[in-house]
């Protein structure tokens, strides 16, 4: 039998080696100061991520897993899922043509500012795994899944989505594009309606979420929505 823990370091290598070619191809060079700081920030703080799960919730790692379009049970979720990894291979990939072209004069403080919203991000989604063992990246329900409302599900009802945000925001940011910015035109859009196609799933198949959504207001931002 495959160690599971040898399993999830190979898909994160993979993971990695498939980042880097979507970023350094398309740049035409290696000498690309913010993508290898990128990349530092981003799977140094993934397997911090990966090394907490698999000592203290390798279930919840086994279902983060499970992922991308062909995972997702409803047909919208197929759809959504298939938009957004187009989108977010185009938040790497643009900034790296902007990089090769020339487009964009990012000031180094503002590259490393982008790194922050990463790590930031990543932070926002640990206290989320840390709070709800059912934070699988498909929308399912499972028979013994309950209604998560203390942490930061006690400020807003979707903070991994919150914390994902930063994440967009940062990823162009990193890697010294403004033009990259444009991926979230579509982008978050696509995330938003995920974030509401959850919602009704949830209000539908989870006890207790509706009561839970009258009693949390806000979905992503406290006071604002």
């Amino acid at each position: 039998m495959e160690d599971p823990d040898k399993k999830a370091f190979g898909g994160l290598l993979w993971l990695f080696v498939g980042m880097a070619a979507l970023i350094f191809i398309p740049a035409g060079t290696l000498d690309y100061w913010q993508a290898w700081v990128f990349l530092a920030v981003f799977f140094a703080s993934a397997l911090a991520i990966y090394r907490y799960l698999m000592k203290n919730d390798p279930s919840l790692l086994a279902r983060r897993r499970r992922g991308g379009p062909s995972a997702e049970k409803e047909t919208s979720q197929k759809i959504i899922m298939f938009l957004m990894s187009a989108a977010f291979i185009a938040l790497i990939v643009l900034p790296a043509i902007d990089r090769r072209l020339a487009w964009s004069a990012v000031p180094p403080a503002v590259a490393l500012a982008g790194d922050a919203l990463i790590a930031l991000s990543y932070l926002a989604i640990f206290f989320v795994f840390k709070e709800n063992t059912f934070a699988a990246t498909i929308i399912q329900v499972e028979p013994e899944q309950k209604v998560i409302a203390t942490g930061p599900y006690a400020l807003v009802r979707h903070p991994m989505y919150a914390g994902s945000f930063l994440m967009l925001i940062g990823t162009p940011l990193a890697l010294g594009s403004w033009w990259g910015l444009l991926v979230l035109v579509p982008l978050v859009p696509a995330l938003i309606w995920r974030l509401l196609d959850e919602e009704k799933f949830l209000a539908k198949n989870l006890p207790g979420y509706s009561a839970y959504r009258n009693r949390v207001g806000y979905r992503l931002l406290p006071y604002i929505w």
